[in-house]
């Protein structure tokens, strides 16, 4: 009966603690329940680079909704399957969308289908244009993209998915919306002796490549309404807002005035100059080879804006320099071109909306710019040079330049130099004794405007001394994907521009949009250790390479024995000390390719012991933290307890 009644606490602390267990449970449901049902948009971001929480510009697009917009996403199961990468870039992209659905406020609704072979909803999906790709032998094809319609059937689409571009992933997934909800665009300007909008003679020639518009130019007419401007144009007409002159070579005092006056009367300028295109020299002229000029300037301009750009030097650094192919005389393969480099890191203007987010912009035989002094106008770098930099005479890289030779007279001066500036303030015009005169037999248009002599309130110009950012070759990787072109950038040219032209259009609502985080991180410290495993590997290997080499000399030495007395005779016998030797170099061998080994095996070690650890750490630490917590907190009730009984 003692006994009995001495058990009595202990199952009374059990059913407690059974009880409590459960209404621990109820409550956590509780909460889920609340909160699904009063805060649905309550959401957590612990990515380090916050993957999944939305930029400004993205909800400035997305509250800015005024008519619905239906969302398809076309996502095979089996490509998940067959490829766990695009399955985990599946979850990314419809946390993504649904963070979209989210924050639109009933204006945005999504649709996830699985269209599987020989199903409608395959048939749909071709349809709206995206792409099937096969997987595996059976020939059965898979789907990953998006479709996007509104109200009047207007429909935009990303055909497939590309892991690539899991860092524009925001960007391509805001554009669409964007475009699906603004159907009147702004009209871009464009002028420019180069091929930007495609070459029809190099196509009539076969040269498909060469034919084809700049990637920048298609990026940009995704969003805007491009329109082609005369070399030859008096006057600029008034819906354009915005323009783009790239590379004005000769451009005739009529023209040279049309564009004075756009940019008095409030027009937004982008300007390319160039001490030296490399583009224009890489193409034939009308003649069949490129042109023997190939720099632009807009001198009368530019003076009268405040700021110089001279064209008969150009910038060398050596941070960020591409390597190429050296001269066939020389014995190195390759060398650091110092002429064609990148600029990145602090080269950016990082406090600068069009830049903040850009990580690289690749300039070739770029020039500088700098503010005349006594000059008004406000004049903001936008990207510079590193302190690694020198200037040089442009004619060093016009005509056949030897990279080995400009690397060799390299001495940088610790100085940055701007290549690309913002200029914003009044302005007068270049032309103060009005129009120009014509040329013989020409006429002005019938509703030639009036002759502006200040600019109408602050101007805004860009200036970039290089037109070759606007080259593919310079920023993007043009690959087939099964039929299709698929443009995948290795630098941010195209954002620099297309972000300069929506900050000039007055929408900065995509300018954050260019480049995000990856979610597949690369694990560092292993790929740290990998390094520094094969460093010692390769030049263990290099070591045992050389060791070889001299040890078949000798051992063809030893074989040939020493000369007779006749030419061309050798005396083949070997004797004991030439057999030592060549046992003792054959027992060299083996324990060089032993520390080899020992290399390999080591390499091995490092990173399954690092793997090991890291799992440990994911899987059992967690519980060991709330066993940890769960100890301390009976401790700690216990002790409560105890003090409440005395």
């Amino acid at each position: 009966m003692a006994d009995q009644i001495k058990a009595k606490p202990g199952t009374r602390r059990v059913w407690s603690s059974a009880l409590g267990i459960v209404a621990a449970l109820a409550l956590a449901i509780g909460v889920n329940l609340l909160v699904e049902r009063f805060a649905p948009r309550a959401r957590l971001d612990l990515t380090a680079q916050k993957l999944y929480t939305l930029s400004d510009g993205t909800r400035s697009v997305l509250s800015g909704l005024q008519d619905p917009v239906t969302l398809r996403l076309f996502y095979s199961r089996k490509l998940g399957t067959a490829i766990p990468a695009y399955g985990a870039y599946a979850e990314r992209v419809r946390a993504m969308l649904d963070e979209y659905v989210a924050v639109a406020g009933g204006k945005l609704s999504l649709e996830v289908l699985d269209p599987e072979p020989f199903s409608e909803t395959e048939d749909r999906a071709l349809a709206f244009g995206l792409q099937g790709v096969p997987v595996d032998q059976s020939g059965e094809q898979v789907y990953f993209g998006l479709v996007g319609a509104n109200l009047l059937d207007d429909e935009r689409n990303i055909p497939f998915f590309q892991p690539d571009r899991e860092r524009f992933l925001e960007f391509d997934l805001t554009r669409l919306v964007y475009e699906l909800s603004n159907p009147r665009r702004l009209v871009i300007g464009v002028m420019s002796p180069l091929p930007l909008n495609g070459d029809p003679r190099a196509m009539m020639m076969r040269q498909a490549a060469m034919g084809q518009p700049f990637a920048v130019m298609n990026s940009l007419r995704q969003f805007f309404t491009l329109r082609d401007v005369p070399l030859d144009a008096q006057v600029i007409e008034n819906d354009i807002q915005v323009m783009i002159l790239a590379h004005p070579q000769g451009l005739s005092d009529a023209a040279q005035y049309a564009v004075d006056q756009f940019v008095l009367r409030g027009g937004k300028l982008i300007l390319l100059i160039d001490p030296h295109s490399e583009g224009q020299a890489s193409r034939p002229g009308p003649g069949g080879r490129p042109p023997a000029n190939t720099a632009s300037s807009l001198e009368r301009l530019t003076n009268a804006w405040g700021i110089e750009a001279p064209s008969d030097k150009v910038v060398l650094d050596l941070r960020g320099a591409w390597r190429v192919r050296a001269n066939p005389q020389d014995r190195v393969q390759a060398v650091d071109y110092v002429a064609w480099f990148n600029a990145q890191g602090d080269s950016i203007a990082q406090g600068e909306v069009a830049t903040a987010q850009l990580n690289q912009v690749t300039f070739a035989s770029a020039g500088f710019l700098r503010r005349k002094d006594g000059a008004r106008v406000e004049f903001t770098p936008l990207v510079t040079s590193s302190p690694r930099s020198m200037e040089a005479d442009a004619a060093k890289v016009r005509e056949n330049p030897n990279p080995t030779q400009l690397l060799a007279d390299f001495r940088p001066d610790g100085q940055t130099r701007v290549l690309a500036a913002r200029l914003r303030g009044e302005v007068s015009t270049a032309f103060p004794d009005g129009p120009p005169t014509l040329p013989q037999g020409a006429e002005r248009p019938a509703d030639f405007p009036a002759h502006r002599a200040r600019s109408e309130g602050a101007a805004n110009i860009i200036v970039i001394h290089d037109a070759d950012v606007l080259e593919d070759r310079f920023w993007v990787r043009v690959q087939d994907f099964f039929g299709q072109q698929v443009a995948t950038p290795f630098s941010d040219n195209g954002a620099l521009i297309a972000n300069l032209v929506d900050t000039m259009a007055g929408g900065d609502a995509l300018i954050s949009l260019r480049s995000r985080g990856e979610s597949l991180r690369p694990f560092e410290v292993v790929d740290d250790i990998r390094r520094d495993a094969e460093a010692r590997f390769r030049q263990t290997e290099r070591e045992l390479t050389q060791r070889l080499e001299a040890t078949e000399r000798r051992l063809r030495e030893l074989r040939q024995g020493p000369q007779g007395g006749d030419r061309g005779q050798t005396n083949a016998v070997i004797s004991a000390e030439q057999r030592a030797e060549i046992d003792a170099a054959r027992e060299e061998i083996l324990r060089t390719r032993q520390q080899l080994r020992a290399v390999q095996l080591e390499l091995r070690r490092d990173i399954e012991g690092l793997e090991t650890r890291l799992r440990i750490l994911n899987i059992a630490a967690v519980p060991v933290l709330l066993t940890v917590l769960a100890l301390l907190l009976g401790v700690a009730r216990a002790r409560r307890r105890a003090a409440a009984r005395h």
